[in-house]
């Protein structure tokens, strides 16, 4: 049966009989699993790995493949980067044999592509699949192929919401509404600094409207920046429709800025914007504007090498910080307890998330942002190893980093 085909296969379950890869343990084989198993919870990822130790036994007591397809190389560079290796790194660490892990996979964008590596990983031999899809309907359409398969899916980073989804199955991400308040504060505080008194009058800027982690982060940033509208404090002069293209393929984001900045008459100082990509190119475009540093306040998320050079020279205020690691940790062992026939322990699942089209709760892994500045920078994300001040710190940047004691 095809995927691509087929669209009224049933609800994938994320209630995993007890009986699934266990069948040959003993009652005390199976009880000492249970107690490593207890040991793993939401502080337990480092950026070594070495916490999921605890799961060996879980793996040894499963059946099947791991694969985790990413959805695209352009709205973030992270998934290259930090979640296909740091997937990988953290099933080895719990002893995955590495012929039983199937990635990195990357479907550029591609509905059809990801959808394809769906089902190629089940005829592989995965019966766990962590799926990040573009398109949250690409995302319940594995789903459903899941189940009529005998896989599972472990959603990654985004939530697959729409008709057949399946509310059950688990949910790994940070807490996006966090992220939003996160970028929302920053910006008023950097609004504060640069702007040296005069009101911030901004664009506001989104992801894309298909993502629902796009709408949780305009929801944390809405709920910092409205009331402050409200009382005059700032002023809102210009909203887009969101997107995750930089600057193809078209409608993108720079394209949308170009126009709410024209549109404003030019008079907007500042904005709101959900990601380091997202703003690279705008803030290049500012550049040619004649715009100078510490003058035009910026926000972003992710953490990127871009993004954070952007940062340190004083076009940017500042970006979310999310170590990918942890997130990486808590999707693989969400996806060894399911390979094995096991509930995670509640220490693990330590939030529901509503699913906004069956508005079910979803158990979830939700982890927690951090806002970097240029002068936290140096004890967050390069002391993580996130990126290295040789990286950072280079050409013009160099003073930067002199300046902010980044070394």
């Amino acid at each position: 049966m095809s995927l691509l085909r087929n669209s009224k296969v049933g609800i994938v379950s994320c209630a995993v009989a007890a009986s699934v890869g266990v069948a040959s343990m003993s009652a005390t084989a199976s009880a000492k699993t249970d107690a490593h198993a207890a040991a793993i919870s939401i502080n337990s990822f480092t950026n070594n790995f070495s916490g999921l130790k605890v799961l060996k036994p879980i793996v040894a007591a499963g059946k099947g493949k791991i694969a985790a397809i990413m959805p695209d190389t352009t709205s973030s560079t992270r998934y290259v980067e930090f979640d296909q290796p740091d997937i990988k790194k953290a099933l080895l660490a719990a002893g995955m044999p590495a012929s039983d892990i199937i990635t990195p996979q990357n479907a550029q964008g591609s509905d059809t592509t990801f959808l394809t590596d769906v089902e190629a990983d089940i005829s592989n031999g995965a019966t766990v699949i962590l799926i990040d899809p573009e398109d949250p309907g690409a995302g319940v359409q594995a789903m459903k192929y899941a189940k009529a398969h005998g896989a599972q899916i472990v959603q990654y980073d985004r939530l697959s919401s729409g008709q057949g989804a399946n509310d059950s199955a688990p949910y790994v991400s940070f807490n996006n509404v966090t992220v939003g308040k996160l970028i929302g504060k920053g910006f008023v505080s950097c609004a504060a600094s640069w702007l040296k008194g005069k009101q911030p009058q901004f664009i506001e800027m989104h992801g894309a409207p298909t993502d629902n982690n796009a709408t949780l982060f305009t929801k944390g940033y809405d709920s910092v920046l409205k009331p402050l509208e409200k009382a005059g404090k700032i002023k809102l002069l210009k909203n887009t429709a969101g997107t995750w293209n930089p600057t193809t393929p078209k409608p993108d984001a720079l394209d949308e800025f170009e126009a709410a900045y024209q549109a404003t008459g030019k008079k907007a100082n500042s904005a709101v914007i959900p990601n380091d990509e997202n703003g690279a190119p705008i803030i290049n475009w500012l550049k040619t504007q004649g715009v100078k540093p510490y003058t035009f306040p910026m926000t972003g998320q992710d953490a990127t090498l871009t993004g954070l050079q952007n940062i340190i020279s004083g076009y940017q205020c500042g970006t979310v910080y999310k170590p990918i690691y942890k997130e990486a940790g808590a999707a693989v062992a969400l996806a060894i307890y399911l390979r094995a026939g096991k509930k995670a322990p509640a220490s693990l699942l330590n939030g529901k998330t509503i699913d906004p089209s069956s508005h079910k709760a979803v158990p979830s892994v939700l982890e927690t942002p951090e806002w970097v500045t240029a002068s936290t920078m140096g004890k967050t994300v390069v002391k993580d190893g996130f990126v290295t001040a040789k990286q950072l710190c280079t050409g013009s940047y160099k003073a930067d980093c002199t300046k902010f004691h980044i070394h």
